[in-house]
C-alpha cells in the first residue's frame, strides 16, 4: 500500500504532466513527437509539494499551491507572462474594451517591487502625478516585498470611490512619495483628437482596444469637416501609451500607409506565432473588406506630412504603430526613446475559467527591426521640460530582470539603481505631491510645438533650452 506521500506525489506530478501536454499542445501536433519530460524535476517538484503540505507551519489549500506553483512558473518566464486567476481574466477583458475599475497604472514586477510602466491618461494615477518609472513599494500598511503581482493589482484595483495610500520611490528623490489616490472606474477614451489650430490636427491614441481604428477613423472624419478642406499637416501622440490589442495597431498604421504595406511581422516556435500583418482590413477588421472602417478616409491620409511623437512610456502596439511609420517614411518620429516591448503576449483560456498570458513571439518592423530592450530611437530627439527624467531616466524594458534579449542588437547596458527608501526618522515623513498635468496638444505642450514648428518648416528646440 503506498504511502500518502507517494499517492500525494503521484497525483501532483499527474497535475503538473496535464500542464505541461496542455502548454505543448500545439508543438507536439506540429512535431508530431512526445515531449521529453524532465522525471528528475518534477520528482522534486513532487517532494517538495508534500513537504509543504506535512509540514508548513499553517494548513494550506492545494488550490493556492497549484495556482501559486503556475504563476511562479510564468513569471520565472519574462516579465509580461503571467497566470490570470477568473478575477483577473475577466478584469483584462474589461480593460480592452476600454472600462474597468481600478487607478489606471500599467504595471509591472522589479525586484519584488511594483514598476509603473505608464499611467493611463486621465486616470486617477494620471492626475495624481505617478510617472513612468516609479517604483510602488507599500500599498496602504502592506508592504509590496513579497506579493505576486497579481496580488498587488487585486489591492490596487479594489472598489470605485475608496482611498488609497501608494508609497513611492522615483529617481531624483532623496525620499518616498506618499500619494493617496481614490479608486475610480477607469473609462478609457482611447482617441481624442483636436484642431488646435487651423490645417494642423492633433490625434491622440492613449491605449490600443477594440474600436480604436473605428474610433481614429471617425475622428479623422470629424476633424475634415471642422478644418473644412485638406490639412497642410498631422500630429499623432503616442506617449505614455502602454500598447494593446495588436490588430488594433494594424488599423491605426493602415490609416496612414499604402493598402497591404507591411506593418509587422512575427516570429515564434509555433506556426501560429508566425504571422506577417499588413495593411489589410482582414488584419485588423473583424469583418473583413465588408467591414472595413479606413475604406472611407481621404484619400491624402497616406501622404500628408506628419509627426509622431513618442516617449519612455510608448509601448508595444504604439511602438509597432511608430516603427512601421518609421520604416516606411511615412512620418517623422519625434520625442524620446520609447519603452522597447518588442514581444508579443497571447492570451490562452483555460477550461477553469483562469487563463495564461503567455509570450509566445518577437515582433518585427517592416525593415526587420527588433524593438525588444531597445525601442524605437525617434529621427529627432526633442526632451519633455516638464519631464526631465524622461531623457533617460525612466524604466525600460531593458532595465527588467529576465526580459528577452534582442536578437539583432547587442544588449542595452543596465541603468543605475532605483532610489533607495530613505533610512532615517526624518527622511521617512509624508511628502505630498503637488502635480498638474499639461494638457497634451495645447500651446503648453513643448513637445507637441515642437511638432508643428517642424511641420511649418520652422525652427525647433529640442531640450526646452533657448
Amino acid at each position: 500500500m503506498r504511502s500518502k506521500f507517494e499517492k500525494i506525489s503521484l497525483i501532483t506530478i499527474g497535475a503538473v504532466l496535464g500542464i505541461t501536454l496542455s502548454l505543448n499542445y500545439p508543438a507536439i501536433a506540429e512535431k508530431n513527437t512526445k515531449p521529453q519530460l524532465p522525471l528528475d524535476e518534477l520528482r522534486t517538484f513532487a517532494e517538495v509539494y508534500g513537504k509543504i503540505k506535512s509540514d508548513y507551519v499553517e494548513t494550506v489549500e492545494d488550490k493556492k499551491l497549484i495556482n501559486e506553483a503556475i504563476n511562479g512558473m510564468l513569471t520565472g518566464l519574462d516579465p509580461h507572462s503571467s497566470f490570470l486567476d477568473v478575477e483577473g481574466f475577466k478584469d483584462l477583458q474589461a480593460g480592452t474594451q476600454g472600462e474597468f475599475g481600478g487607478l489606471g497604472i500599467e504595471v509591472g514586477m522589479e525586484d519584488g517591487l511594483v514598476k509603473v510602466i505608464s499611467p493611463i491618461e486621465d486616470s486617477p494615477a494620471f492626475k495624481a502625478g505617478i510617472k513612468s518609472g516609479d517604483l510602488i513599494m507599500q500599498l496602504d500598511e502592506k508592504l509590496v516585498k513579497g506579493m505576486s503581482l497579481n496580488d498587488a493589482v487585486k489591492i490596487m484595483r479594489g472598489k470605485p470611490n475608496t482611498p488609497i495610500k501608494l508609497t513611492v520611490l522615483r529617481k531624483g528623490e532623496n525620499k518616498p512619495l506618499y500619494i493617496t489616490l481614490t479608486r475610480a472606474i477607469i473609462k478609457t477614451q482611447s482617441v481624442k483628437y483636436k484642431l488646435s489650430e487651423p490645417n494642423y490636427p492633433y490625434l491622440r491614441i492613449t491605449q490600443f482596444q477594440e474600436h480604436t481604428g473605428e474610433d481614429l477613423a471617425k475622428a479623422i472624419k470629424t476633424l475634415r469637416e471642422q478644418n473644412k478642406g485638406p490639412f497642410k499637416g498631422l500630429v499623432l501622440d503616442l506617449r505614455n501609451n502602454p500598447g494593446g490589442l495588436l490588430n488594433a495597431a494594424v488599423g491605426v498604421s493602415g490609416a496612414f500607409i499604402p493598402k497591404d504595406a507591411l506593418v509587422v511581422y512575427t516570429e515564434g516556435r509555433t506556426p501560429d506565432a508566425k504571422m506577417q500583418l499588413t495593411a489589410n482590413p482582414a488584419n485588423y477588421s473583424r469583418g473583413g473588406e465588408s467591414a472595413d472602417y479606413l475604406k472611407d478616409l481621404p484619400a491624402d491620409m497616406k501622404n500628408v506630412p506628419m509627426v509622431v511623437i513618442v516617449n519612455g512610456g510608448s509601448a508595444s502596439a504604439s511602438e509597432i504603430v511608430a516603427g512601421a511609420l518609421q520604416d516606411h517614411k511615412r512620418a517623422v518620429i519625434m520625442g524620446t526613446q520609447s519603452f522597447g516591448k518588442g514581444s508579443v503576449q497571447t492570451i490562452l483560456p483555460m477550461n477553469n475559467g483562469t487563463a495564461i498570458k503567455l509570450t509566445t513571439a518577437r515582433y518585427f518592423t517592416p525593415n526587420g527591426r527588433s524593438i525588444q530592450a531597445k525601442g524605437i530611437v525617434p529621427d529627432i530627439i526633442v526632451e519633455d521640460p516638464s519631464n526631465p527624467s524622461d531623457a533617460g531616466l525612466n524604466l525600460r524594458e531593458a532595465d527588467l530582470s529576465r526580459h528577452l534579449s534582442n536578437p539583432k542588437e547587442a544588449e542595452a547596458p543596465a541603468k543605475t539603481e532605483a532610489a533607495k527608501p530613505a533610512s532615517t526618522k526624518e527622511e521617512s515623513k509624508e511628502k505630498p505631491v503637488d502635480f498638474k498635468p499639461i494638457e497634451a496638444g495645447t500651446k503648453s505642450d513643448f513637445q507637441f510645438m515642437q511638432a508643428i514648428n517642424l511641420l511649418k518648416g520652422m525652427d525647433i528646440i529640442q531640450s526646452g533650452k533657448k
